[in-house]
């Protein structure tokens, strides 16, 4: 089997690669362009970016900060033959034997590069007696000899490490940017999905790249080189929309004989009840989005034929009670986090929900006693505005929220 997983077959080789991390990239290249390069570098990430920051410090024909990629050493280092790049795993060489070997050959000059670069991956995993023999060699480096230390546990490295090296904390990728590297990378590979599709592989991987890959892999894997969103849905354990719209729409058309069939419905499907009602959040946080925003395809990188679909949706009611359906779903997920009959509380929430076009805000009920007197009643109309009504007074209700 000669396949290279997407994960690896698009993994970043050069700075302008890197999806997310301008400000690591930033730093580093003013690093290397005004040649000030510390000897010591502790990335919270992959490995990645310590290959692509060893190849700009001896590739022969880059410009600038960026390694060309095509030289004698940049595809030594790409296809992990160079010499003067030694990667250690710390998790398979955790002793201070290894470290004690590791400064000894630090002593000798680059073979065949400007420098020579140790790559130390998930660095947290050595012992204690190996961090210890590190410090003085940190401290006192051998000329032309760096050191790349990378973990993805940051708290299990000692503070007297952390303090010898230049730290750079890779933050979580945005779903944006995964959803226009997921983008790209389906195009290359002739792959088709909806802008749905992006989106749920983007939200799905939780900013990580690598994830994001995996997972296009898995989806290629099961449905081949068109993904369709129900399958997605099947593979990622996500929440189909089509369904949340169903529960938009009922509580939006203040229906709560609709919500029983539904509640059902999701239950029958094996969803998660808890689970389900964080999606449900997000579905109405995207419905306030669209009603809101000019642009809200800045923020869902939603399709036209998907915007168009949600703003149908979106404006069948105000702004303003998307908002009070938003806040009442919130305050309603802790007490379904630790009720005892989780079915019956997410009912009673959304029932709870189907009612509010009928309930009269407190200030509508101040405005309505100054312009028609203790006599006037009111009544809400069919959008949920609130209007007076002649005849007998009533008690008007507290707002929703």
């Amino acid at each position: 089997m000669s396949y290279l997983v997407l994960a690896r077959k698009w993994r970043p080789k050069r700075f302008a690669e890197l999806v997310g991390q301008e400000h690591v990239v930033r730093a580093l290249t003013n690093a290397l362009e005004t040649g000030r390069v510390h000897h010591a570098f502790l990335f919270t990430s992959t490995p990645s970016i310590a290959r692509i920051f060893a190849k700009s410090l001896n590739c022969v024909r880059g410009v600038g900060a960026e390694p060309c990629g095509e030289c004698e050493v940049c595809v030594a280092v790409d296809e992990g033959r160079f010499v003067d790049l030694l990667e250690i795993d710390a998790a398979s060489n955790t002793g201070v034997e290894n470290v004690r070997e590791l400064i000894e050959n630090a002593q000798y000059m680059p073979s065949r590069g400007r420098y020579k670069v140790y790559l130390i991956d998930e660095v947290h995993m050595l012992s204690k007696p190996a961090f210890n023999a590190l410090l003085k060699t940190l401290e006192e480096p051998p000329e032309k000899t760096l050191f790349i230390f990378a973990t993805t546990e940051l708290q299990k490295v000692p503070a007297t490490i952390i303090s010898r090296c230049q730290h750079f904390e890779f933050k979580r990728v945005s779903p944006k940017d995964l959803f226009n590297h997921l983008h790209d990378v389906a195009r290359k590979e002739g792959l088709e999905l909806t802008e749905n599709g992006f989106a749920l592989l983007a939200r799905a991987a939780e900013g990580s790249v690598r994830d994001s890959l995996t997972l296009l892999d898995q989806a290629v894997a099961f449905c081949g080189r068109t993904i369709a969103d129900a399958d997605l849905d099947l593979i990622l354990g996500t929440i189909n929309r089509d369904l949340l719209f169903e529960f938009s729409s009922a509580v939006i058309a203040g229906a709560p004989d609709r919500i029983f069939p539904l509640v059902e419905k999701v239950v029958d499907s094996g969803y998660d009840l808890r689970t389900f009602h964080k999606r449900l959040i997000e579905h109405f946080r995207d419905l306030l989005i669209v009603r809101t925003m000019d642009k809200p395809q800045d923020i869902l990188h939603l399709g036209e034929a998907d915007l168009a679909f949600f703003r149908t949706e979106a404006e069948k009611t105000g702004g303003e009670e998307l908002l009070r359906f938003l806040q009442a779903l919130q305050d309603g997920e802790a007490g379904l986090r630790y009720s005892s009959q989780p079915q019956i509380a997410f009912e009673t929430i959304l029932v709870r929900l189907c009612h509010f076009g009928k309930l009269v805000e407190l200030k509508d009920v101040l405005a309505g006693l100054e312009e028609g007197g203790a006599g006037t009643a009111f009544r809400p109309s069919s959008s949920g505005t609130v209007r007076p009504a002649a005849g007998r007074p009533q008690a008007a209700a507290p707002a929703a929220y």
